[in-house]
């Protein structure tokens, strides 16, 4: 047993899926909850996914040697301002979220101060379906866990947190903040904008009634993501924005490439681009590191 009490703070895909991890591995003697409303006391409550949960922050908090923000990253410094009090002193602090430069400026001192430590994490896995209804206890087996410790981090939480994610199943990847938003920039925030940008374009109203109707599995699969929650996306965005920018100009850099050599019927170099591309992606596939989702 690594932890006395975890407290997830957001009981959601992520949230839910941690602690159904945590229970199934017996990581925790109590894995406690914080939600929003009853209706999510009452999800938590049906799913199993938490010993309890409540919709008061500070009792959830109270006693946790490990807290786990899965809330979105806008609510992030707000949330943890709030449950400083409640905070045990050696606690660790960490979270779930998609940018890590921004979190750790805003959360690093904040928690430190406060006699606990805090070490980023961002679990690559997800999905586009929300709640506790999603979660899932073998969400984490396999996936890349990133740890973003910083030069202030106490290398004995950054310990305790790198074997609770690989008593989760994850594969730990070890990251400075700013190196992991310049990666996850290019290989989950742009794909987001592109699935919603292909899904906003086809299924536009506007199209003749017969488009929906010829989009088959090439389209559902390649916009399944676009289906996440818009909430979320925004202050990822919002979050990240030089290096999804970046990543934005070079994706359409290629896409013009591409749209000069339609015009001016270049088959060689309309050929590269699909060869290239495919080769890229069944060597990333068959080294097996395309094997989760987020």
């Amino acid at each position: 047993m690594l932890f006395r009490k975890i407290t997830i703070v957001g009981v959601g895909l992520l949230g839910g899926s941690i602690a159904l991890a945590v229970r199934r591995r017996g990581l925790a003697a109590e894995i406690a909850g914080y939600v929003r409303s009853e209706k999510g006391v009452v999800d938590c409550e049906k799913y199993a996914a938490t010993d309890y949960a409540t919709t008061d922050l500070l009792a959830a908090v109270s006693g946790a040697d490990l807290v786990i923000l899965c809330t979105p990253l806008a609510q992030m410094r707000t949330v943890a301002t709030e449950f400083l009090p409640a905070l045990s002193a050696g606690a660790v602090v960490t979270d779930v979220g998609s940018v890590k430069a921004s979190v750790v400026r805003d959360l690093e001192t904040l928690v430190t101060r406060a006699g606990a430590h805090f070490v980023a994490s961002h679990p690559m896995a997800g999905g586009e379906k929300t709640g506790v209804t999603a979660a899932r206890a073998d969400l984490f087996e396999n996936a890349v866990c990133v740890v973003t410790p910083t030069k202030r981090s106490s290398a004995v939480a950054v310990r305790k947190l790198t074997r609770f994610w690989r008593a989760l199943g994850g594969r730990v990847m070890f990251l400075a903040p700013a190196r992991h938003d310049l990666l996850v920039g290019r290989s989950s925030h742009l794909p987001h904008v592109v699935a919603a940008a292909l899904a906003a374009l086809v299924l536009d109203p506007k199209q003749p009634k017969q488009q929906a109707a010829l989009c088959a599995t090439g389209f559902r699969d390649t916009t399944r993501i676009a289906s996440g929650s818009p909430e979320m996306w925004r202050d990822i965005a919002l979050a990240n924005p030089k290096n999804l920018a970046k990543s934005l100009d070079n994706y359409m850099k290629d896409l013009r490439k591409f749209q000069s050599a339609l015009k001016t019927g270049n088959a060689t170099v309309i050929e590269r681009f699909f060869q290239t591309a495919k080769a890229r992606r069944d060597f990333w596939c068959a080294n097996g590191t395309g094997n989760h989702s987020e």
